[in-house]
């Protein structure tokens, strides 16, 4: 009797003679790309230095694509865009101490977001370890430590036979939901010595599938189909689970109001009848939401900003579906259901029955008029026309990346995605310079779309030098730069509390002629000509920059009339 457990998949004559016979010149460093591109990987990010230099010298010997960028951060922005665009884990190549350590707030980011990086750092070299001994340089007591409070999972090499099955077992980590990023070191040696192991060939590391528990999804849409007044708060899991489709789906059938958190944004129609947009940071959103006698939360832990600053009490039955355990009713009491929003929200469309509802339009239409309404009453008509502008000039299918800034602010509630998984920002952990390097690494996943980055002028300053990564790679991305001369959230944080802003206030660069000495076109625009200079740049290929010298306000979130 044979099991399938007992079955192995026997080597060709032709494949054990290879293995038998590996060609030389290789080095630890070979067996780190094999196993990348054996799992499916295509680009490489990342920065070299001295103890990597093994990983780096067999992308020579490989068929992976390498971006660089100029800073460690950066190119752990860029990898966790091209994560999010393409669904893959991204490879992100660094080294030891200073350049590990720099990449943190990058993977604090993935991790708050769920995006897929797969971050390989060298390490000094195994006699070194634990020891402090020797005094290497960039040496750390435990690097992997300082990445354990951040990343999903850590895995330490320290052997060459270790390599692939540790990047396997980490990139199906990654890729396991929730998604989030994952740390791989290697000593120095163990990447230069020569190896004669076999070369690594398709590596298995599918991730586990998070299946729903078929009672409680039973209980859920028993809940649903008898509610009088469903409502449904759409997160980010909705979109990196590829389950906008399912969702609206299920709304329709339910009749159930939507509203999009600020990272699940795009995950349901912005102008369909049941569309609450994204206006969570509005009490009138937030009664109504409070209102609901089931409201149904779908791949979001409700944190701060989901949650409208911790203020939304809600008063009905909550039904939470999350991939994160650790988020799982965390905030509020809830029938958790474990499981990928997708899986779930499949497993509620075969059960729930259909509700009639013909007034759920009307007070969709009511809450919207309310929040316009208050809007308008603010006198902010610059802000709404920059936004606007944008969202006018850049195409419908193209991303676009975000950074803390005052404009991004208003994205967050007021623009139309108007598709899935194209608008992205720094939301989930709240680090700045995200915008322009996330939207390298997104036009070095999808070149045949341009991509849109805006910050303001105190984060573009913390990415200045990628203006050369977009020149070497000639990248599709048009940098819009809100210059407002500072911190501009901050100095009104500053203002408000304390009377006035102190260390807000910054000396910048000309922007437009930085730019240029990068050989990027730049252009100095205004409020009235930012949709046409927008249009243009998008529509040329390589990269640009766009500075609007604009003092822009945030409405005020809570606010009734």
């Amino acid at each position: 009797m044979t099991h399938d457990h007992d079955l192995v998949l026997r080597p060709t004559d032709q494949q054990t003679a290879a293995a038998l016979n590996p060609p030389d010149g290789r080095n630890g460093g070979d067996l780190v790309v094999e196993t990348l591109a054996g799992l499916g990987a295509t680009t490489v990010f990342g920065l070299p230095g001295q103890h990597a230099l093994g990983m780096f010298d067999a992308l020579r010997r490989s068929s992976l694509r390498y971006v660089g960028l100029r800073v460690e951060n950066n190119a752990g922005f860029a990898a966790d865009a091209y994560g999010r665009i393409t669904g893959e884990a991204a490879p992100l190549l660094l080294s030891t101490g200073p350049g590990a350590l720099t990449s943190l707030a990058a993977l604090q980011e993935a991790a708050a977001a769920s995006a897929p990086v797969l971050a390989i750092g060298s390490q000094i070299p195994t006699a070194g370890l634990g020891g402090g001994r020797h005094g290497y340089l960039h040496e750390l007591p435990d690097q992997a430590a300082s990445f354990r409070g951040v990343v999903k999972s850590v895995h330490t090499v320290r052997t060459q036979s270790q390599i692939p099955s540790a990047i396997a077992e980490a990139w199906k980590s990654a890729l396991t939901a929730p998604h989030g990023p994952v740390w791989v070191e290697i000593p120095q040696d163990v990447l230069l010595a020569e190896t004669r192991l076999p070369v690594v060939t398709a590596m298995d590391a599918t991730p586990d599938d998070l299946p729903p528990r078929p009672e409680l999804t039973a209980v859920a849409a028993d809940l649903l189909s008898k509610a009088a007044r469903p409502a449904i708060i759409a997160g980010g899991g909705v979109v990196r689970a590829d389950a906008a489709g399912k969702l609206r789906t299920l709304a329709e059938k339910l009749n159930a109001p939507v509203v999009t958190t600020f990272g699940g944004k795009g995950g349901f129609p912005w102008t369909h009848p049941l569309s609450l947009q994204s206006w969570l940071e509005d009490r009138h959103t937030t009664d109504f939401l409070e209102d609901a006698d089931v409201l149904l939360v779908v791949g979001s832990g409700l944190g701060e900003l989901s949650s409208n600053y911790h203020t939304f009490k809600p008063r009905g039955r909550v039904i939470q579906i999350e991939a994160d355990l650790g988020k799982l009713e965390s905030n509020h009491p809830a029938l958790g259901i474990h499981a990928d929003a997708r899986l779930a929200l499949q497993a509620l469309l075969d059960t729930v029955e259909e509700r009639a509802d013909a007034t759920a339009p009307d007070r969709v239409r009511e809450v919207l008029a309310k929040v316009a309404d208050r809007i308008a009453a603010q006198e902010l008509t610059l802000e709404q026309q920059v936004l606007a502008s944008v969202r006018r000039a850049l195409p419908a299918h193209s991303p676009s990346f975000w950074d803390m800034t005052i404009l991004a602010y208003w994205a967050w509630s007021a623009f139309d995605a108007e598709s899935p998984n194209t608008m992205h920002s720094a939301q989930g952990a709240g680090g700045l310079g995200y915008g322009f390097p996330a939207a390298l690494g997104a036009a070095a996943a999808d070149p045949t779309r341009p991509v849109l980055a805006v910050s303001g002028d105190g984060g573009a300053l913390y990415s200045i030098a990628e203006l050369a990564t977009a020149r070497q790679y000639d990248l599709n991305v048009t940098w819009l730069i809100v210059d407002d001369g500072g911190y501009g959230i901050l100095r009104e944080y500053m203002t408000d509390a304390f009377g006035e802003p102190t260390a807000t206030e910054l000396t910048r660069p000309d922007y437009v002629a930085l730019a240029e000495s990068f050989g990027v076109p730049g252009v100095r625009t205004s409020p009235e000509t930012l949709e046409t200079d927008l249009a243009k740049a998008l529509a040329a290929p390589g990269p640009s920059v766009l500075v609007l010298p604009a003092l822009l306000r945030m409405f005020a979130p809570t606010h009734l009339d």
